[in-house]
């Protein structure tokens, strides 16, 4: 089923964009990758720290689809770090790409984030862009599971 599209709609740029909108522009995009490629394991998946309260603190979450895993955001609140956390985060998604037969997992990150705990997870960066305003390399990173 096609949308209809209202021609007379204005285009408006959203810097708060409802999550709901954007899980339409999510969705559509799964189903034309589908339709395209035939292969429909994709997944979204998240795992939380969480404060006393249940609040989230920090954790990890992405999506798996043909293969590979891919980390969107990862975040440990500094008092946690370099005590574990993230190595328990990142083992845990590694394993659980693993259990659904991904090659490889992807994410992004910035030279003055965590490139260097990436790499001791086995990461390799291998693409670059250099971004003039912050001064800084966004890196793009894989690590084969295969």
């Amino acid at each position: 089923m096609r949308p209809e599209i209202v021609a007379a709609a204005p285009l408006v740029f959203e810097t708060e964009p409802r999550p709901e909108d954007v899980r339409v522009l999510e969705d559509s995009l799964y189903r034309f990758n589908v339709e395209a490629t035939g292969i429909d394991d994709g997944t979204l998946f998240g795992m939380f720290l969480r404060g006393p309260d249940g609040s989230v603190v920090g954790g990890v979450s992405g999506w798996m689809w043909a293969g590979t895993c891919h980390v969107q955001l990862l975040f440990v609140p500094e008092a946690a770090r370099r005590r574990g956390e993230g190595t328990q985060l990142m083992s845990a998604v590694e394993k659980e790409a693993r259990s659904r037969g991904c090659d490889e997992i992807v994410l992004a990150t910035y030279d003055f984030q965590a490139p260097a705990f990436y790499e001791k997870l086995g990461f390799t960066a291998m693409g670059e862009l250099t971004e003039a305003r912050c001064r800084s390399r966004s890196l793009t990173m894989v690590k084969r599971l295969s």
